[in-house]
C-alpha cells in the first residue's frame, strides 16, 4: 500500500490536509471521524495534517494539528457583545457574527473562508484537501488551489425537515427554518465540488435527491469502527431484558418516541424490559412520552459516558436498537455490533446497510413492528446468540477504517491525475 502512495511531486508520501470546521472529540461524530480517518491515512503511509476550527480534535501521535481560531460564539455568555474592532471588516468574522446573532448557523462558511486563506498561504505543504462535509462556497475556491475530496455523511436538509415538522408552533418553525438557512447554500456548493466519499449508499442517494449532487461523482465506503475498543468480552454476560439505544438529541429524526411507544406496546402484552438511553433526559418529546405511557421507571438515561462505560453497556445489552427515521451511517449500531450485540434497526437511511443480514430491520416510525421484533429477540436466547455472532462477524469484516482510507487514497490519486499536465 505505501508504495502506491507516492505523490506526483518528488517529496514522497501523499501530504493530506484533513479539514473540519468543528471537531469536538466527545460530542457528535465529527471529531470521531476526523481522528479515525487521519489515523488510518497515516497508517497507510500518508503524511497527515488536520486543520480545524474549535472545538479542536484529539489526534493520534504522528498527525499534526493546525488550529483555525473562530469567534467561537457558542462559548460566549453574550454573543452579541463579542463584536470587536475589525470584526465586521473581516469576511469570515462578519459571516460568523452576523449569522449567529440573527438566529442562523454559518460556522462552516466562516471556516471555509479562513481555510481558503490558509491553503493559499501554505499550498506548497500539501497535495490534497480531504474535507469533512463543510460544503461551503469558499471550498470551490480551495479546490482551485488544491484538489478537494469531500466526505458526505447525510444531508442536513433531512434533519431540518423533521425539526420543522416537529416544532410546537409557527414561531418555533420560523426559528428552526432560520437556523437551518445554511442548508440550501450547502446544496449549491455541493453541486460545484468535484469528488465525494460517501459513508453509505444512502448518503450517496440522499445527496443526489436532496442536493442535486451527481451520483457519478460519489464513491461509497462504509465507516470503520475502533475494533481495539469496541470488541466482545466473553466474561461479561448479556442481560436478557435490557435494551440499549443512543439518542444524541431529543428530536424526531432519532426515533426515541417510536421506541418508547414500542415499550408501551410490550407492557400491554405483559413484558416490561429495561431501556438504557445513552443521552440526557430533558424537557421535550421523550420526557412527555414517558410520562404519557407511564414508563419512566423502566427507562434510564446516561450521559457523559467514557468509552469504557459505553463498551460495557453494549456488551451487557440484550439487544441494541436504532429506531432513527434517517441515518447517513449509524455508527452506534456498528459499534454495538462490534461488541457482539444483537441489533434491531429501522429502515431509515443507511441503517439496513449497517445491520445487513445480521440484524432485524423494521419500518421507520412504526412502533408495532418494532415491538414485535423486540418481543421476538428478547424471548429467544438462541436467536440472540446467533444474531450477536453474525453482528460481530459483519462488523469485523465490513466496518474497517483501513478500507475507508484506501477508498479515500484512490480518490486523491484520481484528483491529482486529473490536475497533472497532459
Amino acid at each position: 500500500m505505501k508504495d502506491a502512495l507516492a505523490s506526483p511531486s518528488a517529496h514522497g508520501p501523499l501530504r493530506v490536509l484533513v479539514a473540519s470546521y468543528r471537531s469536538n472529540p466527545h460530542t457528535g461524530g465529527q471529531g470521531i471521524y476526523v481522528r479515525a480517518l487521519s489515523k488510518a491515512l497515516m497508517e497507510a503511509g500518508c503524511e497527515v495534517t488536520v486543520v480545524s476550527g474549535p472545538p479542536y480534535p484529539e489526534l493520534d501521535d504522528g498527525v499534526a494539528l493546525e488550529r483555525l481560531p473562530s469567534l467561537d460564539l457558542f462559548a460566549e455568555a453574550n454573543a452579541f457583545l463579542a463584536l470587536r474592532a475589525g470584526t465586521l471588516f473581516n469576511t469570515a468574522d462578519r459571516i460568523e457574527w452576523l449569522a449567529h446573532n440573527t438566529g442562523a448557523f454559518a460556522e462552516m462558511f466562516s471556516f471555509a473562508w479562513r481555510l481558503d486563506q490558509f491553503v493559499r498561504d501554505n499550498a506548497g505543504r500539501f497535495d490534497v484537501v480531504h474535507d469533512n462535509q463543510t460544503l461551503a462556497p469558499a471550498m470551490v475556491r480551495v479546490d482551485q488551489v488544491l484538489p478537494v475530496v469531500t466526505t458526505l455523511h447525510h444531508p442536513i436538509a433531512i434533519d431540518r425537515d423533521f425539526a420543522i415538522a416537529g416544532a410546537a408552533n409557527w414561531w418555533r418553525r420560523a426559528l428552526t427554518a432560520r437556523w437551518h438557512s445554511f442548508v440550501d447554500v450547502q446544496a449549491k456548493a455541493a453541486r460545484r465540488l468535484p469528488r465525494f466519499l460517501a459513508v453509505s449508499e444512502a448518503a450517496r442517494t440522499s445527496y443526489a435527491a436532496r442536493c442535486g449532487v451527481d451520483p457519478s461523482k460519489v464513491t461509497v465506503s462504509l465507516n470503520g469502527v475502533d475494533h481495539a475498543t469496541f470488541c466482545p468480552d466473553p466474561s461479561v454476560a448479556r442481560e436478557r431484558d435490557h435494551i440499549v439505544t443512543l439518542a444524541s438529541a431529543d428530536v424526531p429524526i432519532k426515533g426515541l418516541d417510536v421506541l418508547i411507544d414500542a415499550l408501551a406496546v410490550l407492557k400491554a402484552r405483559g413484558r416490561e424490559p429495561r431501556l438504557t438511553v445513552i443521552g440526557a433526559l430533558r424537557e421535550g418529546p421523550a420526557k412527555r412520552a414517558l410520562e404519557r405511557t407511564g414508563l419512566m421507571d423502566q427507562v434510564t438515561f446516561r450521559s457523559g459516558l467514557s468509552n469504557a462505560d459505553l463498551v460495557d453497556l453494549y456488551r451487557r445489552a440484550g439487544v441494541f436498537v436504532s429506531a432513527s427515521r434517517f441515518e447517513g451511517f449509524g455508527l452506534p449500531a456498528a459499534e454495538a455490533m462490534a461488541t457482539g450485540a444483537p441489533v434491531i434497526v429501522s429502515d431509515g437511511g443507511a441503517l439496513p446497510e449497517v445491520a445487513g443480514e445480521a440484524g432485524i430491520v423494521v419500518p421507520a416510525g412504526q412502533s408495532e413492528p418494532l415491538a414485535d421484533a423486540l418481543g421476538r429477540v428478547l424471548g429467544d436466547d438462541a436467536l440472540r446468540r446467533s444474531m450477536g455472532e453474525a453482528s460481530l462477524e459483519r462488523a469485523q469484516n465490513q466496518f474497517r477504517w483501513d478500507k475507508h482510507a484506501a477508498a479515500a487514497i484512490a480518490l486523491y490519486h484520481e484528483a491529482l491525475e486529473a490536475r497533472a499536465p497532459a
